[in-house]
């Protein structure tokens, strides 16, 4: 029988995609690690990882695995927490799923709040992505999602928990940074636009197509990522140009400067970016209805409104 501690050692290589800073992440010494990752493929009778002296890839066999282990390591650590919480009296555990940008400018505030109003509720976080919050939260893994809004999902319910606007990601010492009156898109039309992938990141890849539509601008898109540090880095190695949420600010490197987008630019109407909380509508767990009500009561704590409106 394959253990938590082999899942955890793989889940931990496959994320790092090399061995010592899995150890180092692990608080383990390299030699041990490998044995584990060893006895796990034996015990499957398959390779989960591709070795090279220069780099570590994960197999087929590999790529299929990490979902199920993730879920595996999470359910093993709500029916921790859940009878801990049994054995203590506490009311129970909630887990709650985030998107990067919701980790900055949401979780730190909602966790105040939450050890104040519910000292004795255990949460447990997990960083995903918006799709697979979605799954995570039809399957039962999670309880509620941090995430951006779906257009169509009847088995959630959803509502909004911050706004806030797009602004440009420019290099520090670029032209654009020098200016000192706000950016329009028109602006942009000559520089390289580094442009969300529209399978990761939908939400934020038809927004900005919106913009651009509104401002009636042909961007020249250089390059498509997924993530929103991603973007950042690109613009910081500077690679282009990108639009990315205000709150972003709390991970941009020092080389990238932040721009506002000008309010008398046609695309001010739709520059909009909304975080949803969102939740299965058959839960069964009591403490979603408790989160939901400390949002509301918290106000400005929590749903932080960056617009004000």
């Amino acid at each position: 029988m394959i253990s938590l501690v082999q899942l955890e050692c793989f889940i931990a290589v496959a994320e790092e995609l090399h061995f010592g800073a899995a150890a180092s992440r692990l608080k383990m010494t390299q030699p041990p690690l490998s044995r584990q990752i060893q006895q796990l493929e034996r015990e499957l009778e398959t390779q989960l990882f591709a070795r090279t002296s220069r780099r570590v890839e994960l197999t087929q066999a590999g790529r299929a695995l990490l979902p199920s282990a993730r879920r595996l390591i999470d359910l093993a650590a709500k029916a921790v927490a859940d009878v801990k919480s049994v054995g203590k009296g506490a009311a129970g555990t909630l887990t709650i799923a985030y998107t990067a940008m919701a980790g900055q400018a949401v979780i730190p505030q909602l966790m105040r709040g939450a050890s104040t109003a519910l000292p004795d509720v255990s949460l447990l976080l997990r960083e995903m992505v918006t799709l697979e919050q979605v799954d995570a939260i039809e399957k039962g893994t999670v309880d509620v999602g941090l995430m951006r809004p779906l257009l169509s999902r009847p088995q959630l319910m959803s509502r909004p928990v911050y706004r806030e606007k797009l602004v440009v990601a420019t290099m520090s010492d670029s032209p654009l940074a020098q200016r000192d009156d706000p950016v329009r898109l028109i602006d942009l039309i000559d520089e390289p636009l580094l442009m969300y992938s529209p399978g990761v990141a939908r939400y934020f890849h038809d927004l900005l197509l919106s913009m651009f539509v509104a401002s009636g601008v042909h961007p020249h898109i250089s390059q498509y990522a997924g993530q929103i540090p991603t973007l950042l880095a690109l613009v910081s190695a500077g690679l282009g140009v990108a639009l990315v949420p205000e709150s972003a600010s709390r991970i941009c490197p020092d080389t990238v400067a932040l721009l506002p987008v000008s309010e008398k630019d046609p695309s001010d109407r739709v520059n909009r970016v909304e975080l949803d909380i969102a939740w299965s509508r058959e839960t069964q767990n009591p403490l979603v209805p408790a989160i939901l009500a400390l949002i509301d009561e918290e106000g400005g704590d929590v749903a932080i409104d960056a617009l004000g409106a």
